[in-house]
């Protein structure tokens, strides 16, 4: 019969001498104040702690064997704790050790003072350094749960306020005096960015999920997983790039409510509080509650908050140095952690932001704004309406008395304050570059009331950093956002056009050009100051792409409204505007180079009758043994062509009227018999070329698929040259023998056309005589003759055939011939091509199709103006479109001809003129 089952081992020897080290280790922990297990278990095991102190003691102590990689997993498989799940089985026997032999160990063996038990037995067993660990040099960066196996939890993130250590770089005129941390600075991105597929407003039941995940797999992860928090590596004096590695793998977790319980103090429950006191002190002065098996320790085991409701309460408590730590660690969030950062997820937390950017008012006016929610709350100057909005908030800004503040040197008080406000505007600005943030806040009144407010604060330089924060806002918001003409914040923005920095003004374009686009509504863009559109018109003309594209985007949204047309007319000079559109059409183009046939090919007619044979082609072929000599033949006199035949007979008389009498001269093999030489027809055009018999009246046999050439080729395939010299001016019988080269043909004109005297050593002798040029249709030395054999020499080199290339015997071969040579391509003609920048579905890009696009609104709006009707009625009676561009018409139809990027829009463009 099987014993029963163990649920456990055990592995000790109880010796006397095991029993009274258990005794020692019982009275230690009773003086210490601290719980104590005789039997700890580790898996399914008792540890025998005589055994566990003797090993570890012989290595060299606690923090010699936790300094060593991989010791105390060593000591897991000595002690048989089994192979599953080593490492957390291994982290348990290091945690027994921990928590009832390491003071012991430093009492007994070292001869020290151990470190109190809140800074040892009350915290998990990672790490080291027990010897030199003490309350001043031991933080603890996160809250310990205290229980074996368990990792701790950083969530909360409390590893204190960040210091404001101010340096001589600080007084440069800045805008409040930068922290030495240098978070304003982008970080790398740690985290590769996956978008989220959940719907941005999420249903009741999501909302209790693991929301910011990206796999539905992620509601499962087991919860033993460390959870991660923003702060819990926080160095002030590190660099910008060693952001936290926590934040950078923060998840946002589910929430636990917090059981709240009463707590006794003095005020609520001085008896209680003072019988607490008194059983603390009887315990002993190293311990702050007595030592109570499986009692949850004040700071220990719950986490808390997560980073973001930490950051939140932080920032509405309005205590200085918890509001650094919030913008702190919001700063750091919002650029490492932005794709995952909602609004909706944290409610109140844009509210609390806005709040904090209110104060800004505050450093420079003797104003504190308020915000209110109720109607019947609206009075005073300062209460900002948060239903509407505030519409006279311009009004209420030129009435404030501007405080003495001097640019270069502020106190540190104000240099504190305008760092916040600064951080709090980086954070919201940094956050709504996500859609679904961005499009969160622009309901938000208040917040519009806020960017009116920065982007009219004192021109000076510390503000500079937060105007351009409002304007990156502004420029995320407008899509969602609608303005009439006197609305404080488009007001604003219109007035930056008109500021000499570069950045606001580029800025300021683009978020006046964003407005209404996600909406049903059209931006018509009214109210537009004569000077601002000229300034507008003016900087299409410098050499700055980003500049002259925002200005171009700021064009094409206002001439798309007839009135806007209308005013530019009447107060500005368009004319070179028109100009410098036309010339932008080409902005960056590329010139190109095709080559374009002027028709379609042509197919000459086949000849009757082969080609006459060269002389030294048909000696090459008489050196041929029969078979390969006929079908050598064939392929230099015939060629391929579905559509063409030759006869039978014909092919075969040709064959034999060529070779019989050189072939008995030379005693070479006779001729192929006629079935054998029609058979290798076919073989030798195996491709196309087929016997086959033509019915009709009279039966025809042929070879179908083949053709004579009209200029035979040598054995390699390379074209004969054809001497076109007539024999007499009146004569249009041409010579016709071929040859390869300009030489041979050279000689062959000078000796049998021209009957020139040859010397001994192959040269022409010159005569004195009258030469006539007779080759074709050329018309030289026909009514005037040469005096000279050497001047009608020099000439008819002329329409000598060019020197083919040598063709390299190692190198690759040449290329094969792309159209046969009865095929006579159309005639070319080479045009230049101008494109312009192009997107990925290769349609028309960048400055010039802006360029076009208002070209165009012009001339589809200009004949509807009142401007018009009064060009119509003048003496004159010339329209706009006319004044305008007919001057540039033949440019537009030359880009219209050249850019094929464009071709599309400049069709539209010039139909539209026409039309017009």
């Amino acid at each position: 019969m099987a014993p029963p089952p163990r649920d456990s081992e055990s592995s000790i020897n109880a010796t006397p001498e095991y029993h009274d080290f258990i005794a020692k280790l019982t009275a230690y922990h009773e003086k210490r104040g601290t719980y104590f297990d005789p039997q700890p278990k580790v898996g399914s095991r008792l540890v025998d702690l005589l055994h566990l102190f003797n090993i570890v003691v012989d290595r060299g102590g606690y923090d010699k064997v936790s300094d060593e990689k991989l010791a105390w997993r060593k000591l897991g498989q000595e002690f048989s704790l089994g192979a599953n799940n080593l490492p957390a089985l291994a982290f348990s026997l290091k945690t027994a050790y921990y928590k009832y032999l390491a003071a012991y160990e430093i009492s007994t063996i070292h001869g020290k003072e151990p470190p109190p038990r809140e800074i040892l037995e009350d915290t998990t067993a990672k790490g080291s350094g027990l010897l030199t660990r003490t309350l001043e040099n031991y933080t603890r960066g996160r809250r310990d749960t205290g229980g074996l196996g368990n990792d701790p939890s950083d969530a909360s993130g409390d590893d204190g306020t960040p210091v404001r250590d101010r340096n001589a770089s600080e007084d440069a005129p800045t805008s409040g005096g930068r922290a030495t941390r240098g978070l304003r600075q982008a970080p790398p991105q740690r985290v590769l960015f996956q978008p989220d597929t959940l719907p941005a407003r999420r249903t009741p039941q999501q909302h209790h999920t693991s929301a910011p995940s990206h796999n539905a797999h992620s509601i499962h992860t087991p919860s033993h997983q460390p959870p991660r928090g923003a702060s819990t590596s926080y160095n002030p004096s590190s660099h910008p790039e060693n952001m936290s590695a926590a934040v950078s793998n923060y998840e946002p977790r589910q929430q636990i409510p917090l059981p709240l319980r009463p707590v006794v103090t003095p005020g609520n429950n001085p008896v209680e509080f003072a019988r607490r006191h008194e059983a603390q002190k009887e315990v002993g002065a190293g311990t702050r509650y007595g030592a109570t098996k499986g009692m949850m320790l004040p700071g220990n085991g719950f986490d808390g908050p997560n980073i973001y409701i930490r950051c939140l309460l932080a920032l509405r408590s309005n205590i200085p140095a918890e509001q650094d730590y919030a913008l702190h660690h919001l700063v750091k969030i919002s650029m490492e952690r932005g794709d995952k950062y909602r609004f909706e997820s944290f409610p109140g937390l844009a509210e609390a932001l806005l709040d904090k950017l209110l104060e800004v008012s505050s450093l420079f006016y003797d104003v504190e704004w308020k915000i209110s929610y109720m109607e019947d709350d609206m009075n005073g100057d300062q209460t900002i309406d948060g239903l509407s909005g505030t519409s006279d908030i311009l009004q209420r800004i030129s009435k404030l008395s501007q405080q003495e503040v001097d640019d270069n040197l502020q106190a540190a008080d104000f240099q504190d304050r305008l760092l916040q406000i600064n951080e709090a505007g980086l954070t919201l600005r940094n956050m709504v570059m996500l859609e679904e943030n961005a499009q969160y806040v622009s309901e938000l009144y208040p917040l519009r009331d806020f960017l009116t407010i920065a982007l009219n604060l004192p021109k000076l330089d510390m503000t500079v950093e937060l105007k351009h924060y409002a304007l990156d806002i502004a420029e995320q918001l407008t899509k969602y956002m609608s303005f009439e003409v006197n609305d404080p914040l488009y007001r604003s923005l219109l007035d930056q056009i008109q500021s000499p920095d570069r950045g606001a003004i580029l800025t300021a374009l683009r978020a006046i050009s964003r407005i209404s686009m996600n909406l049903e509504e059209s931006n018509s863009l009214r109210g537009v100051p004569a000077a601002a559109v000229q300034n507008i018109i003016d900087w299409t003309l410098l050499y700055d792409e980003d500049l002259v594209h925002a200005c171009l985007d700021f064009l094409y949204q206002y001439t798309a409204v007839v009135d806007n047309v209308d005013f530019m007319i009447s107060e500005l000079q368009v004319e070179s505007l028109v100009n410098q559109l036309t010339r932008l059409l080409l902005y960056g183009a590329r010139t190109t180079e095709k080559e374009l046939p002027l028709g379609r090919d042509w197919k000459k007619p086949a000849p009757a009758e082969p080609a006459p044979v060269p002389k030294d082609l048909l000696a090459q072929l008489l050196r041929l043994e029969e078979p390969e000599r006929s079908s050598k033949w064939l392929r230099c006199l015939c060629e391929e062509d579905k559509d063409e035949s030759i006869t039978q007979i014909a092919l075969w008389q040709a064959y034999q009227q060529r070779f019989t009498q050189p072939v008995h001269e030379q005693g070479r093999a006779a001729l192929l018999p006629a079935a054998e030489f029609i058979k290798g027809v076919s073989t030798t055009f195996a491709d196309k070329a087929t016997a086959q018999v033509q019915a009709g009246p009279v039966q025809k046999f042929i070879i179908k698929g083949i053709r004579f050439r009209h200029v035979p080729v040598d054995l390699s395939g390379e074209e004969y040259s054809k001497c076109l010299w007539r024999n007499h001016p009146s004569s249009t019988i041409e010579c016709g023998e071929f040859f390869m080269t300009a030489e041979q043909m050279y000689n062959h004109i000078l000796k049998d056309h021209l009957h020139a005297p040859q010397l001994d050593d192959g040269k022409f002798q010159n005569h004195n005589q009258d030469y006539m040029c007779l080759w074709g249709k050329c018309q030289r030395y026909r009514e005037t003759s040469a005096a000279k054999l050497s001047q009608i020499a020099s000439h008819i080199k002329v329409h000598l055939p060019q020197k083919k290339e040598a063709v390299d015997p190692y190198g690759p071969p040449p290329a094969k011939r792309i159209k046969p040579s009865y095929i006579i391509p159309a005639p070319r003609q080479t045009f230049l091509f101008q494109n312009t920048a192009v997107d990925e579905r290769n349609d028309a890009a960048g400055i010039p199709l802006s360029a076009v696009l208002v070209l165009r609104n012009l001339a589809r709006n200009l004949p509807k103006t009142e401007a018009e009707e009064v060009a119509m009625k003048s003496d004159e009676k010339v329209s706009l479109v006319d004044r305008l561009f007919k001057p540039v018409e033949k440019q537009l139809f030359e880009i219209f001809a050249h850019n094929k990027s464009l071709n599309l829009y400049m069709s539209d463009l010039l139909s539209t003129i026409k039309e017009a």
